[in-house]
């Protein structure tokens, strides 16, 4: 039952680590399109920022799902990317709280808490490397 359970975590990561990559890219090529649900303010600055956590968001999915569909044992990076989601959770939280965000973010920020709380039961259920 365990192992059926870390393949289930593991797919559900691939399947999030794809979006995570898809939704950088797009914030990398329009962030403007992202910017304007989440009421956002919308100039050069904002959107070259916004374009610049895309590309970030692009590396640590791609990290994550490479990890998963090459080394599906492999623990490394795991936390790091679950501190990278967990960590862009409260980012956005705190952007919501400070006015810079709608609360229409804080579904954005719920998906990546979410996310990086599966990345660390995914991490937690793997086996420890003999040694360590």
């Amino acid at each position: 039952m365990s192992g059926d359970l870390v393949e289930r975590e593991r797919v559900a990561l691939i399947a999030i680590a794809g979006v995570t990559v898809a939704t950088g890219a797009g914030q990398v090529l329009a962030p403007q399109a992202s910017l304007e649900p989440l009421l956002a303010e919308d100039d050069a600055t904002t959107r070259h920022f916004f374009g610049t956590i895309g590309m970030f968001m692009v590396v640590v999915g791609g990290s994550l799902l490479e990890a998963l569909l090459q080394r599906p044992r492999d623990r490394a990076g795991l936390l790091w990317t679950a501190g990278q989601k967990i960590g862009a959770a409260g980012a956005v939280g705190l952007g919501v709280r400070r006015g810079i965000f709608s609360r229409l973010a804080l579904l954005v920020a719920g998906f990546d808490l979410l996310s990086g709380l599966l990345v660390l039961d995914y991490w937690r259920r793997l086996p420890r490397r003999a040694g360590r």
